[in-house]
């Protein structure tokens, strides 16, 4: 397939050097979805096996995403729910083909998670917050952008089982509030349109201040009658010219944000009314979490952000709707390197949960460092909450296997942007990739994951597979190594998030403490301190309330610990500090010189840009060791055992 100014990631098929036809019979007659299942088999007809006929097929005995496919010595035959299922039929084929080759015989799949779908925070002005692959491909300058980039972002996204995107920004600012309206709703049908085609629904970050923005109105009250009106017009305004139109991705009282706390109403206030607007038509409306008290004295040291989540959302279980989904984040801060599980996940039994993790490396290098994500959120699915005797980890819960829920699932905030290769680091797109492929089945493990990937976007070279999956597998813990151990998290730049700065939300209104002095470190969440151990269940709430049974990786996170506290392993939490910063250094170091033994088979552009990348790390990496260090070492007055440099 040409290139047209990006790059085909993991879909990049052989270029056939002749004339290459697949005879394809559908037996469904032919929609818009297996329109699509058709053209894809033709762009990979260099791939697959030459001379057999592949059979389409429908069986309502499936689930509409679930499919079968059955290898034979003269014939495949896809067999799917529904065209939908064909689809994801044809990708699952490819994919295995391109794999681990063809034999006959049968498999048959169908995805764990109900909704799997990517949150862009893409601004209508084409910028990007949190983003770090250049700028958006869907707006640019006040305009919704349509084109082939469109379709080939649909194809990667549908390749994986993606099946909802967000367009837009949470934070829906000036001109994004119209994109509910009729300025901009046929721009936005083209868009649904196409997705739709690729079996995605679309779902737009909506303002809960548009009847002040945007109808003229003097609150935004949801129990006001003509607050009520408004979305009621609105929402039917909207589902005329996008019938498949998917529901509202809202942000409210949070970080600034309008929201019901302002009338004195609840945010199942504030859901329930827009639920029941988009309730006629199938609609959802997906609810964050994420509210807090973002103007928090640093002298406080009562009240706590992490807390917050579960205190607003707790005690309103079971009174949303059932097209109500709550969107909880993987930790109860904001995607640290290392969090505990929110609380959330077991502390809600009557409620509809989605889990939202963070493929843009806000925290984790911004696509500069490399960073596989995927171990990370395999930790968080299999977390057991004991919300139930079995069937109680947060992989049951989003799935609806715990309470029988349909309006569930998992979302990324996405990765993407308009650079070249998608993801400003080649290496990134492994998190896009392996976000899809975990939320249709969190089974898989990372190295899976992983060698898929690199399969498929760098070829089956021995080599390659094992040098670029001990990049991949070796990435998070070598991050988190030279930033932030022990679960503390926050060190950064403010604002921009990026590079080391002790102190640089210490003294802030954003409530991200460290509180360290000379002789100790860390916030005491158990009884003695804020109390937020006691918001998980048993036996989890024991365990992180005393600081001999917290687990190691998370120490600093639930408990105040003096420097010369003795870890497991015989050091004290300052030596500990002081060797994970030079050990991940040295693995940055490594995997330099392992990627660079790669040379000569990888083609020489993609070579530099990644090879450019992991420079960039070792310099930041460096000076986040050579920081942090520096730091402890003046403020204790201990050197390091092993004698090393620090300033």
């Amino acid at each position: 397939m040409m290139q047209t100014g990006w790059e085909q990631a993991w879909l990049s098929y052989a270029e056939p050097k002749d004339a290459c036809e697949v005879p394809v019979t559908c037996c469904p007659e032919e929609d818009a979805v297996l329109g699509r299942a058709k053209e894809e088999l033709a762009l990979a007809a260099k791939e697959l096996p030459q001379g057999k006929m592949i059979w389409l097929k429908q069986s309502e005995e499936w689930d509409k995403e679930a499919y079968q496919i059955c290898v034979g010595a003269s014939d495949i035959t896809i067999t799917g729910g529904s065209s939908v299922g064909i689809l994801y039929g044809v990708f699952g084929l490819l994919r295995r083909l391109r794999t681990k080759g063809l034999t006959d015989g049968s498999w048959s799949e169908s995805p764990k998670n109900p909704l799997r779908m990517l949150n862009h925070w893409d601004n209508i002005d084409g910028s990007i917050e949190r983003g770090y692959s250049g700028r958006s491909f869907f707006f640019s300058n006040d305009k919704v952008l349509f084109g082939e980039r469109t379709k080939m972002y649909a194809r990667l996204c549908a390749s994986v089982g993606i099946n909802g995107v967000v367009l837009n920004n949470v934070n829906v600012r000036q001109k994004a509030t119209n994109l509910i309206t009729q300025e901009y709703l046929p721009a936005v049908r083209e868009i649904s349109e196409l997705l739709a085609s690729y079996g995605i629904r679309t779902f737009l970050s909506v303002n809960f201040a548009a009847p002040i923005e945007l109808g003229g109105l003097s609150v935004s009250d949801p129990l006001d009658p003509d607050v009520i009106q408004y979305w009621r017009r609105q929402t039917q305004i909207l589902y005329r010219e996008i019938p498949n139109f998917g529901g509202f991705l809202v942000k409210a009282d949070s970080e600034g944000r309008p929201g019901p706390f302002t009338y004195g109403r609840t945010h199942a206030d504030g859901a329930n009314m827009l639920a029941k607007c988009l309730e006629p038509y199938g609609g959802l409306v997906i609810w964050r979490c994420f509210v807090y008290n973002c103007s928090q004295d640093w002298r406080d040291t009562k009240t706590d952000r992490a807390r917050a989540g579960y205190d607003h959302f707790a005690p309103l279980d079971g009174l949303f709707l059932p097209n109500v989904i709550l969107q909880i984040k993987n930790g109860p801060m904001d995607f640290q390197v290392r969090e505990p599980v929110s609380p959330l996940f077991g502390g809600l039994t009557k409620t509809n949960q989605m889990l939202e993790v963070q493929a843009a490396q806000e925290y984790t290098g911004q696509q500069i460092h490399v960073c596989y994500l995927i171990p990370m959120w395999k930790e968080i699915l299999s977390f057991r909450t004991y919300v139930t005797e079995e069937n109680d980890t947060v992989a049951d819960i989003i799935s609806g296997k715990t309470f029988g829920q349909t309006n569930c699932g998992i979302c990324a905030v996405a990765n993407t942007g308009d650079d070249q290769n998608w993801t400003g680091h080649d290496l990134a797109a492994a998190n896009w990739y392996g976000f899809g492929r975990l939320a249709w089945d969190p089974e898989l493990s990372s190295e899976e994951i992983a060698q898929e990937w690199i399969v498929l976007t760098f070829g089956a070279q021995e080599k390659l597979k094992k040098v670029l999956g001990d990049i991949l597998l070796n990435s998070w813990k070598a991050y988190e190594n030279y930033t932030s151990p022990l679960g503390i998290g926050w060190m950064v730049n403010p604002s921009h998030h990026y590079g080391p700065n002790v102190e640089g939300y210490e003294y802030d209104r954003w409530g991200t403490y460290h509180r360290a002095t000379r002789t100790a470190i860390g916030v005491e969440r158990g009884s003695a301190g804020t109390g937020f151990a006691a918001q998980y269940r048993e036996p989890n709430a024991s365990m992180y309330e005393h600081v001999e049974t917290t687990p190691e990786e998370l120490l600093l996170f639930f408990h105040r610990i003096p420097y010369d506290y003795r870890l497991k392993d015989g050091r004290t939490l300052l030596q500990y500090i002081y060797d994970t910063h030079f050990a991940g250094v040295e693995q940055v170091e490594h995997m330099i010189e392992a990627f660079c033994t790669c040379k000569e088979l990888i083609d020489e552009k993609r070579f530099a840009r990644i090879l450019s990348r992991l420079t960039a790390q070792l310099q930041s990496a460096t000076e986040w060791r050579d920081r942090i260090n520096t730091y402890f070492y003046r403020f204790t007055e201990q050197p390091d055992e092993h004698g090393r440099c620090i300033y």
